[in-house]
């Protein structure tokens, strides 16, 4: 019997879980994912638990409930991965030997990386949202504070969901605006990036969304080191920002797993195949969702995505054929603008976010870098496919190729 072994139980790694558990017949393959925790989170729900929107008992369920039966689960840390021997080596010691080998260890922030930011002043005036314990902590901070000046500084690139620092920042504003107390608050983005976004026509259009309510934004701005005791960013080229409340992005990194295994760079991405997602220069290793290095946004709709191009290509793998899949870098996000409405994007490696409808031209219903009521409705609604679609592998109307039906190219 053959070994499928998937380390890895967030979104990307369930996903694949649930596809190959229907492909595959279970008299020729066993399938095992392992993962050190018990707890699978909707991680876009953290943006939203700050501002009381959602709990966080609404966005945390059993991992294991999102396994078919058929499935291994093995509860443990990695130590490493031998891709020659083809043995993956957990926390305990135990080896577990592999025919084929999806790695979907994603990313997690590290404050520690940045002087002076992991310090007594962390979840007293600087927080982050991107955990459990940040985004709740940051929480039951905001219910009490009188205002001032809250800078949400990104580290430095990539992140998860490069639009959720916008979000938070524009539910920000909705949030203390409801509470008449926005006059009190002075929200500003610091960024590494030339503009609001990595892409240059979204870049204009949040920027423009970030002007009108008032956020300022800092561009070019390199961290080098927090200042907990003057409460101040200061960049490596000794530039100053600063802040009463803090909102920190930290630097993201992929699991330390990849780190003693040699197969990473230097922030533990994997570099990765980007039309195939086969690892480079790796037998039988495939990575998938945020674990990799790809060019592509580290979100859920790329991991969805992805998993689509990856199912067809373990199947030919697995065959040996060539891989006859490849992923386009898609991506579709809707992004939370505050006082019930949103904005969508969707592009791919080639193709910047563009104006339009999405899915149908000219019927939509979704409009795209256009703020409108049905886009924070798609937003909100998403949970529910996230925990009932999408993680169960099943099909969704989203073709996992992205379509130019719809978008206006400007010229």
């Amino acid at each position: 019997m053959r070994h499928m072994l998937i380390l890895g139980g967030g979104t990307a790694g369930t996903i694949m879980a649930n596809k190959l558990a229907s492909a595959l017949d279970e008299r020729d393959w066993r399938i095992t994912v392992v993962d050190g925790t018990e707890e699978h989170y909707y991680q876009p729900g953290f943006l939203f638990v700050p501002f009381g929107i959602y709990r966080m008992r609404e966005i945390v369920k059993p991992r294991r409930q999102y396994l078919p039966g058929r499935i291994q689960f093995i509860l443990s840390g990695i130590d490493r991965i031998d891709a020659e021997k083809k043995t993956v080596t957990l926390a305990s010691g135990e080896p577990l030997r592999y025919d084929c080998l999806i790695v979907a260890t994603g990313a997690d922030i590290h404050p520690e990386q940045t002087e002076g930011m992991l310090d007594e002043e962390w979840g007293r005036s600087k927080f982050d949202f991107y955990t459990p314990k940040g985004a709740d902590r940051l929480a039951q901070f905001l219910k009490g504070w009188q205002g001032g000046k809250l800078v949400l500084s990104i580290t430095e690139m990539p992140i998860k969901c490069p639009v959720a620092p916008l979000e938070f920042l524009f539910l920000a504003d909705a949030y203390f605006t409801e509470r008449g107390m926005r006059d009190k608050v002075d929200l500003h983005l610091v960024t590494p990036l030339s503009g609001a976004f990595t892409k240059p026509t979204a870049s204009r259009a949040l920027g423009e969304f970030l002007e009108r309510k008032g956020i300022t934004v800092t561009p070019e701005f390199d961290l080098g080191r927090v200042d907990s005791k003057e409460k101040k960013l200061v960049g490596w080229d000794e530039t100053e920002v600063s802040y009463d409340l803090l909102v920190s992005i930290p630097t993201n990194m992929g699991d330390a797993c990849i780190a003693r295994s040699g197969m990473g760079n230097e922030l533990n991405f994997i570099p990765t195949d980007k039309g195939t997602l086969k690892a480079d220069g790796l037998e039988d290793v495939f990575v998938l969702g945020d674990a990799s290095n790809l060019p592509s946004s580290k979100a859920g709709s790329v991991a969805h995505f992805q998993s689509e191009v990856l199912f067809q290509n373990i199947l030919e793998h697995i065959e040996g054929r060539p891989a006859c899949a490849h992923f386009d870098g898609h991506a579709n996000c809707f992004i939370e603008s505050g006082f019930g409405k949103g904005l969508l994007i969707d592009f791919n490696y080639e193709t910047e976010p563009l104006p339009g409808e999405f899915p149908l031209p000219g019927i939509g219903p979704f409009k795209l870098l256009e703020e409108s009521a049905i886009n924070h409705y798609g937003k909100m609604m998403f949970r529910w496919v996230y925990w009932n679609l999408l993680l169960r592998g099943m099909e969704l109307p989203i073709e996992a190729e992205m379509s130019m039906a719809g978008k206006r190219v400007r010229s």
